[in-house]
Formats: C-alpha cells, sequence, structure tokens
C-alpha cells in the first residue's frame, strides 16, 4: 500500500519521499493512480497552510499568485506541460499523426502559450472571487479534484501513440477498482469540506469535464496521452476553483473559516 502511494507522490511531485521502491509492473502503476487524490489532498493541506501564513504578510491578490506559484513548483510545472501541449496539437494538427507529432515537440507553439496564459488568468480569477470562509476548504480539496479527474478520465480507454509513452503503463491495467479507491477519499475529503450535497454536485461536474475531454482526446488522437491527463487536471481545477463559491453554500461543512 504504502509502495503505490510513494510511486504516485513521485509521479505527481517533484519532493523526493523514497528510493526504495524501482522497477514498477503496469499493475503496481495502476495501483498507484488510487492514491492520486491523497497526494492532492497533501498538496492542498500544503497550499491552505501556505494561504494562512501569507495572508498576514502580502495583500489578497500578491497571496492568489504566490498560491499558483507555489503549486508549480510542488509538480514541477508537469500537468501546466500537457496543457500548453495539448492545445497546441489538438487546435494545430490536421490529422492524428500531425496532431501527436506537435504534442510531443518541446516547443509551445502560440496556441499552446495562450492557451496555457488563459488557464493561469481564470486560475487567478477564480482564486480571488474565493470567498474568505471557503479558501481553506476549496484550496485543500482543489489539487485533488484535479488528480481524481485523471483516474475518472484514463479508465478504459487506449493510449493514443502505439510506441507508447509515460502515462502508458499506468493506463494498461487502470481498472474499476481502482477508480472506485480514489473516489471514496475524495468524496470524503470534499464532503468534510464544502458538505455533502456540494460534493456529489461537484464530483458530477468534474466527471463530465473528465470524461468530455477523454471523448475529444479519442476523437482526434484515437486515445488518450499523458499529455491530455496534464490537461484534464488543469481543466478541473480550474472547473472547481470556479464552482467553487456556488457549492460551497450549499450546506454545512467542517472547514469553514467564516
Amino acid at each position: 500500500m504504502f509502495r503505490h502511494f510513494v510511486m504516485a507522490w513521485h509521479f505527481l511531485t517533484v519532493i523526493p519521499l523514497s528510493s526504495a521502491h524501482h522497477d514498477p509492473t503496469p499493475s503496481d502503476l495502476a495501483r498507484s493512480m488510487g492514491w492520486f487524490p491523497i497526494v492532492g489532498l497533501i498538496l492542498g493541506i500544503l497550499l491552505a497552510a501556505s494561504d494562512l501564513l501569507l495572508a498576514n504578510i502580502f495583500s489578497p491578490g500578491i497571496v492568489d499568485v504566490v498560491i499558483i506559484v507555489i503549486l508549480v513548483l510542488l509538480t514541477g510545472g508537469l500537468h501546466l506541460d500537457g496543457l500548453a501541449d495539448s492545445v497546441d496539437g489538438l487546435a494545430g494538427g490536421r490529422t492524428v499523426a500531425d496532431r501527436l507529432k506537435i504534442m510531443r515537440d518541446a516547443h509551445i507553439g502560440a496556441l499552446g502559450a495562450t492557451g496555457l496564459m488563459l488557464a493561469l488568468a481564470l486560475r487567478y480569477a477564480a482564486l480571488i472571487a474565493l470567498p474568505q470562509s471557503s479558501r481553506f476548504a476549496v484550496l485543500l480539496c482543489m489539487p485533488a479534484v484535479g488528480r481524481w479527474a485523471m483516474v475518472v478520465g484514463g479508465v478504459g480507454v487506449p493510449y493514443a501513440r502505439r510506441e507508447g509513452g509515460l502515462a502508458q503503463p499506468f493506463l494498461q491495467q487502470l481498472s474499476g477498482r481502482d477508480v472506485l479507491v480514489a473516489t471514496v477519499g475524495l468524496v470524503i475529503a470534499i464532503a468534510l469540506s464544502v458538505g455533502l450535497v456540494g460534493a456529489l454536485i461537484g464530483c458530477m461536474v468534474i466527471v463530465v469535464v473528465a470524461r468530455g475531454l477523454t471523448f475529444l482526446a479519442q476523437r482526434l488522437l484515437g486515445g488518450i496521452t499523458g499529455d491530455t491527463l496534464g490537461a484534464t487536471n488543469e481543466a478541473a481545477e480550474i472547473v472547481f476553483l470556479l464552482m467553487a463559491p456556488a457549492i460551497a453554500g450549499l450546506g454545512p461543512h467542517v472547514f469553514n473559516l467564516g
């Protein structure tokens, strides 16, 4: 169990946790995806704690920028890179081969850069709009929601590249059981944070976002890639931030600081 958590942690963050686990099997990597939301919750704890600390030092606008920077540093910008590559490929290629080739290019094109800037702007605007009473709860859950969306978006879908890629071993044996494990922990955390009604509505919306992007990737690429999963994470986090003020007011919750 701890072995699978470590695999998830090392894949999703830049913080070394252990050097004892090497050469994981596809089954191990699939099981590790059940831990993705837990890794997200730990990242959320770091963000929420940083927000409380920074609020005593800087103005709200600066705090929101620093929170975004902290998450990028903790994750190495992995999912932002996937978002930019996905926008470049999906919007810029005419054929499946063209799109996959563009997405593999290390350089970011104009479309990808535009998508990246819009995503960061939306994230910043959503953070500014968060009610103070909900900030702790939303920052706690937001990274977990994004990482859960990758699990939901990745199950039962072929990998687009025949030659394989970084995410392929994770997806080869990903099952409904892994999705269930990931979902249980997430729903409990969100229910405690924004209430059960808000948690159920939020999760349903994120499922639509994740599977919608998966459907788009299948139509344009023939499957998904690590880049499209990264884009799914970014889209899910932004959507969750945008709808958070509405769902946080639907019922009582534990982490209400107002």
